[in-house]
């Protein structure tokens, strides 16, 4: 038997995070997206928007600034439209947009590497991105004035598909670009490195991944170094895996060094992870939808919940995309997915995290709660991450045993149900499955 305390006369007074962002998302120039205002996309970054090369039209620092030779002064050397088109639609979705200053990842670079080259002048690239800024910040060049503050310089430099160019170039770009922006715009926040990931703490002898542990010191050392200091507003790191408990550890270890190295303040923000499920005998982007992936989102919000972690995008939003995992389909059909974050946005608008005692015979349960004094609505997300049924003693003070409650399991997507939940205080949860129980 697994037992389940909820006690909601007891807050901790943290707010839960906003950890439902979103890489990307449908490509629609012309209306809102009113799956993302359903379930409250906090944050969207931008970065491999639209696919290969940004369809040479979004985002991309060489989509909007296509000739590199001219004046980053000039109004005219720049092509805002279709990135214009899309902002302004993910705004008024209520997104707040992460902007990643940079190429879009070239997995076919050994065919040819287009965008991917270190920029020829620091000094310049750092100018253009100001202007772009400028252009969604202020209104530069018959622009917009959406109010954006996380601007992330490049993605993934520690990844061959991403960077040409050696470890110390990107060090020092970053360095030339950070402070030159903070410099301009004191007011905003600038960081990266969007970090592939600390896999080698577990697998040192790992040679793909061990290089990428080694990058994270050496970029530390450097932009603290007296004589190469850079701003670093952010530290945002990366994940794939079907293993939880990594994602709680190394959120962990990136606040222990960050903090080791003097970095402590910066904010730490997981901007692409998702689960990579190898064991489902179908396919990874497959195990993604159903509901195995959808049990193992709603897990990770919970450790991420009591984790360092300050913000978290899931990478993708994309329908057309492999990863974009929230959709069936490239008909935007949602996935079982699709619905965990929007059962997440109802703790996210209730505000107020409580603690929550969790004692389970086995790790399989997973477990947040929140509540409003102003209201007095309460929630919980409960998440059985067995292959099989649990029964789960369900124990709650401050709150009477109904509720409404919203299922997500391998028969159901989001199905409702108004009835008593409870049978002599137990629940049974079906085999990775995911209900929030609501009570208003």
């Amino acid at each position: 038997m697994n037992s389940l305390k909820v006690d909601f006369t007891k807050t901790t007074g943290r707010k839960i995070k906003p950890l439902h962002g979103i890489n990307n998302c449908p490509l629609d120039y012309y209306n809102p997206i009113p799956e993302f205002i359903e379930f409250g996309i906090p944050y969207c970054r931008l970065h491999d928007t639209g696919g290969a090369y940004g369809r040479g039209i979004l985002i991309d620092v060489p989509n909007v600034f296509p000739d590199f030779n001219a004046d980053p002064e000039d109004p005219a050397a720049y092509d805002f439209v279709f990135t214009d088109a899309l902002l302004k639609n993910l705004k008024a979705s209520g997104c707040e947009i992460v902007y990643r200053l940079g190429v879009t990842i070239e997995t076919a670079r050994d065919i040819q590497v287009r965008r991917i080259n270190p920029p020829s002048d620091y000094n310049k690239w750092a100018k253009i991105c100001e202007h772009i800024i400028r252009h969604y910040n202020e209104g530069w060049a018959n622009g917009l004035f959406l109010n954006i503050k996380y601007w992330e310089i490049w993605n993934e430099p520690d990844n061959k598909d991403m960077w040409t160019g050696t470890d110390q170039e990107y060090f020092e770009l970053y360095r030339v670009t950070s402070n030159y922006l903070k410099s301009v715009f004191p007011h905003l926040k600038f960081g990266g490195y969007a970090a592939c990931g600390f896999y080698a703490i577990d697998n040192p002898d790992d040679e793909r991944r061990a290089p990428w542990l080694k990058y994270f010191h050496d970029f530390c050392k450097y932009i603290t170094a007296p004589e190469t200091g850079a701003v670093l507003d952010f530290f945002s790191w990366h994940i794939y895996t079907n293993d939880l408990d990594r994602i709680a550890r190394y959120s962990v270890y990136a606040a222990e060094q960050l903090k080791l190295y003097g970095l402590g303040n910066a904010e730490i923000m997981l901007n692409e992870w998702n689960v990579m499920d190898t064991e489902a005998g179908i396919s990874v982007f497959d195990a993604m939808r159903n509901c195995r992936g959808a049990s193992f989102v709603a897990a990770a919000f919970c450790l991420l919940q009591a984790s360092p972690v300050d913000k978290a995008m899931y990478y993708d939003g994309q329908p057309m995309a492999n990863y974009g995992a929230i959709w069936e389909n490239s008909r935007r059909m949602p996935s079982k997915t699709f619905y965990i974050f929007r059962m997440f946005n109802e703790l996210y608008k209730l505000g107020t995290e409580n603690s929550v005692e969790i004692t389970a015979d086995n790790n399989d349960i997973y477990a947040l709660a929140a509540s409003n004094e102003n209201t007095g609505k309460k929630a919980v997300l409960a998440v059985n991450r067995a292959a099989h049924p649990q029964i789960i003693k369900f124990d709650t003070n401050g709150c009477s045993g109904k509720g409404m409650c919203f299922i997500t399991d391998n028969d159901l997507t989001f199905t409702e149900n108004n009835l008593p939940l409870f049978k002599d205080g137990e629940i049974t949860m079906s085999a990775f499955s995911v209900m929030l129980i609501r009570f208003d």
